[in-house]
């Protein structure tokens, strides 16, 4: 079958609308890289130079500034864990009872903490944050010396230095004047070294520190009941010869500026006084201890 021009069918020829101009292009920036910051270490930098076959003088440069490092790092980490140590409940109680009953049965005298109870308190508290204490002891021309020395596990250390004569109160042999003593300086170089106090705390005045086995109370507690009878029943020739009571307050002004200056301990201060001649009283001592209190 052919196809007429009666088939055909007209197609209306159209005009396409021009193309739109495409618009300019607008100028995007760049995108911003974030660059993570890498603190380099000395510890880096040698290793770098290491590597990089530095000569030895460089080396030993930085082996100077990596020390520096270390010894601050270690100094902040000693910071941090002490403060974070002095947010623990610790509490030091007196427990060690110096004095006497009455025939009222009331008690003269008063309390301290031994150091056995300063440490047990402190010791478990200052390990949960990497700290530790020791003691270092000297002893030269009749004076002992103690250093109590607070370290971290980095290696920053703090130290507290006290010292004071052998204790030489009651009848104690050489060996146990010495230990009296050192008792004494280890217990508050430990609470000074760490900034801590015990509750109601309290000097034990004229030995400084706890009793050593084989003291001689004997005499302590003859005095005691000597000066506790009624005056009448005592004869001028039982009553003991005690410090003048004018002359110590004539010059108790410049005895509590040398204990509270350190000059003295308060037992050296004691035997100081006792070496004119004339024992002190109980409440004589008892007011010499309370002067190394005034800065707790």
């Amino acid at each position: 079958m052919q196809a007429n021009t009666a088939d055909v069918v007209d197609v209306e020829h159209r005009e396409q609308p021009p193309a739109q101009a495409t618009p300019p292009a607008v100028h995007q920036p760049a995108p911003i890289q974030q660059r993570a910051i890498v603190s380099t270490t000395p510890s880096d930098l040698l290793r770098i130079a290491v590597e990089g076959g530095a000569d030895i003088d460089k080396l030993e440069r930085l082996l100077v500034l990596q020390e520096r490092w270390e010894a601050n790092e270690a100094r902040k980490a000693f910071t941090a864990a002490m403060s974070a140590f002095k947010c623990e409940p610790v509490e030091i109680f007196k427990k060690k009872a110096v004095g006497y009953n009455t025939k009222d049965g009331d008690f003269v005298g008063y309390k301290h903490a031994e150091l056995s109870d300063v440490t047990d308190a402190i010791a478990p508290a200052m390990a949960r944050h990497g700290l530790s204490f020791d003691w270092d002891i000297h002893q030269g021309n009749n004076v002992i010396t103690v250093d109590c020395v607070v370290t971290h596990v980095l290696g920053h250390s703090k130290k507290v230095t006290m010292s004071g004569a052998p204790d030489t109160s009651g009848k104690k042999n050489l060996i146990q004047q010495v230990a009296s003593t050192i008792t004494y300086l280890q217990r508050y170089t430990l609470l000074a070294a760490t900034g801590m106090s015990t509750k109601d705390e309290d000097d034990d005045g004229a030995g400084g520190a706890d009793d050593q086995p084989g003291t001689d109370t004997q005499q302590q507690r003859n005095t005691e009941r000597q000066t506790t009878q009624p005056r009448a029943t005592q004869s001028k020739a039982d009553q003991p010869a005690f410090y003048d009571q004018k002359k110590f307050d004539a010059n108790k002004a410049t005895w509590r500026e040398m204990v509270l200056n350190g000059r003295k301990t308060v037992a050296g201060m004691i035997q100081f006084i006792e070496s004119k001649g004339a024992p002190l009283t109980q409440e004589q001592k008892n007011t010499i201890d309370s002067w190394s209190h005034e800065n707790d």
